[in-house]
């Protein structure tokens, strides 16, 4: 079997970032793939799986309702090792295209009072597994430390 694309990445030396992590064609359709990794793998402590699970719900709300992103968004999700979300996006697309996008997100879920969207049980499986202040936290964070002023070194894999 062939190493998947991911595996080919040296966590050791990937930090906080965007990055293109794959693109593939769907015949005449080019999908990208989107790694926005919140923490450094394998040196800071993973996110928590609630405040996971709040991120992906308002992250999905923000980007369903994105008049210039909805109809492109094919899936935003956790990754399973909890360092951060994959996005993945109908369109060939380089990380730089998603970052203004990504910092409208990001201060959406930092600033987000109220009742989480899909949080019931008619409407979410796992509904009580929710931590918004903690939510808050890291996306304010991510947005602080890695999107406001991002550098080319996180918007391309390391070598």
């Amino acid at each position: 079997m062939e190493t998947i694309a991911s595996f080919t990445i040296n966590h050791k030396r990937l930090m906080p970032g965007v990055y293109v992590s794959r693109k593939y064609s769907t015949g005449h359709d080019v999908v990208t793939t989107f790694d926005i990794r919140m923490t450094r793998p394998n040196f800071e402590p993973v996110m928590n799986t609630s405040e996971i699970h709040t991120m992906n719900h308002l992250g999905e709300t923000f980007l369903r309702s994105d008049e210039e992103w909805k109809d492109k968004v094919i899936y935003f999700g956790p990754m399973s090792c909890r360092t951060g979300f994959y996005l993945i996006l109908a369109g060939d697309y380089e990380s730089e295209d998603i970052v203004p996008m990504l910092r409208e997100m990001y201060k959406y879920i930092s600033q987000y009072e109220g009742d989480v969207p899909g949080a019931s049980a008619e409407e979410c499986g796992n509904y009580l597994d929710m931590n918004l202040p903690m939510a808050r936290f890291l996306a304010d964070r991510y947005l602080e430390k890695v999107l406001i002023g991002i550098t080319p070194d996180r918007l391309n894999y390391p070598k």
